[in-house]
């Protein structure tokens, strides 16, 4: 059986230090343009209309 390390036996700010440094940070929500939501529903709507997906 291999060794594995107790989590229980490392100090908290060690642990806590390691675990923000790992975390990768999140970005604030862009507001939508509404530009690129118009042009996403129309892309839609022509998918679902039939026409060729692509190109």
């Amino acid at each position: 059986m291999p060794f594995v390390a107790d989590r229980t036996t490392a100090p908290a700010a060690t642990t806590t230090a390691t675990a923000r440094a790992a975390a990768p940070r999140r970005r604030r929500a862009l507001p939508a343009d509404p530009r690129t939501a118009a042009a996403l529903q129309r892309a839609l709507d022509r998918r679902d209309n039939g026409a060729p997906i692509g190109g």
